[in-house]
């Protein structure tokens, strides 16, 4: 087995603005391992946040070159215990490396990773269009652009916050959910709920940062259930999120890939947590990677590949909110030159 990484540099349609910070491109290393004339692909998007820049994860997945190249492949699951000992610190290249072996193990069956798990593409919630924080008349108008979406996701973290909402509200009957990503104090995060429940709001993600102390104040005060998010990075995370969240939002990348996201999905449903799937800002290589496991969620925020100017690959589309799965082994995807 040979492992190649590739480089990219993806723009994105318009800036996209959270409470922490604001992008115009998405840089990704993407992962390919390539065995008997069949190539799989995975993909890390490098993120300062989470501390996965270029030369962290291409050194991690370097020093499990030999681990990954020696190994006989014969199921996913396998190939991520024998690397562990190199990646289980760096989840954003553990995931790359996972998602890649699964499209591999897809392609070598000659079935789809969800068929192989015995899952139907159909029972796929709709996923949610994200609307980054910018100006009350720019956040209307992303809307505006994509107005057949059933799910919108509102980033949130501003003064303006409750307006932007009203305005969006005004325009949909769409589903809205809000996402402060860390950025509200537990007496903005109690008194907005209020207000964003009388809107129709479905749920708040990740309203106060991971270490705040007042998080089951505000579980228990809010009027609207809470997700975590940044809370919730991996299996280690998910049983500390009952009692203070009402469901967790699993992305690949912060977990470590389809190995551990089935994990997580199980234990949640163990301790009654709701379940979502989520992305960063990826290219249609780590979304085709996510959807295969939406059937098994009760959310989607799938959504990165349509935020993007040009795309890495062709695999799974996702359309005003719709999956869109390809007649293809694996993933489904088809890396794009660069």
């Amino acid at each position: 087995m040979k492992l190649l990484l590739h480089e990219y540099r993806l723009p994105l349609a318009h800036p996209f603005t959270i409470a922490r910070e604001s992008i115009t491109e998405q840089h990704s290393l993407i992962v390919e391992l390539r065995e008997g004339g069949h190539s799989g692909f995975g993909e890390a998007p490098l993120n300062d946040y989470y501390d996965a820049t270029l030369n962290r994860v291409r050194a991690a997945l370097e020093s499990a070159r030999e681990a990954v190249e020696s190994h006989a492949f014969t199921h996913p699951h396998l190939l991520f215990e024998a690397t562990a000992p190199w990646l289980a610190a760096h989840p954003f290249a553990q995931s790359a490396l996972d998602c890649a072996a699964h499209d591999l193990w897809g392609r070598q069956q000659n079935q789809s990773v969800h068929r192989l798990w015995g899952l139907d593409p159909a029972a796929a919630p709709a996923s949610s269009y994200t609307i980054g924080i910018d100006t009350v008349e720019v956040m209307v108008a992303k809307l505006l652009e994509r107005p057949h979406w059933p799910v919108y996701k509102v980033k949130v973290g501003t003064a303006n916050d409750l307006e932007a909402v009203r305005a969006l509200r005004a325009q949909t009957t769409a589903r809205l959910r809000v996402d402060a990503n860390c950025g509200w104090s537990e007496e903005e995060a109690v008194s907005l709920s209020l207000a964003l429940a009388g809107l129709g709001v479905e749920f708040i993600e990740q309203p106060l940062p991971p270490n705040s102390t007042a998080q089951e104040r505000v579980f228990a005060e809010s009027a609207l259930p809470l997700i975590a998010d940044e809370s919730c990075v991996g299996e280690a995370d998910v049983e500390a999120c009952a009692g203070r969240f009402h469901g967790i939002n699993i992305k690949l990348c912060k977990c470590g890939g389809l190995t551990p996201a089935r994990r997580m999905v199980a234990k949640a449903r163990a301790l009654g947590l709701r379940v979502m799937v989520g992305c960063m800002t990826e290219s249609t290589v780590g979304i085709s990677a996510a959807a295969q496991m939406a059937p098994l969620v009760d959310f989607v925020d799938l959504d990165g590949a349509a935020l993007l100017a040009a795309d890495a690959a062709t695999g799974v589309r996702v359309e005003d909110g719709r999956f869109h799965f390809p007649d293809a082994p694996g993933c489904g995807i088809e890396l794009l030159p660069h």
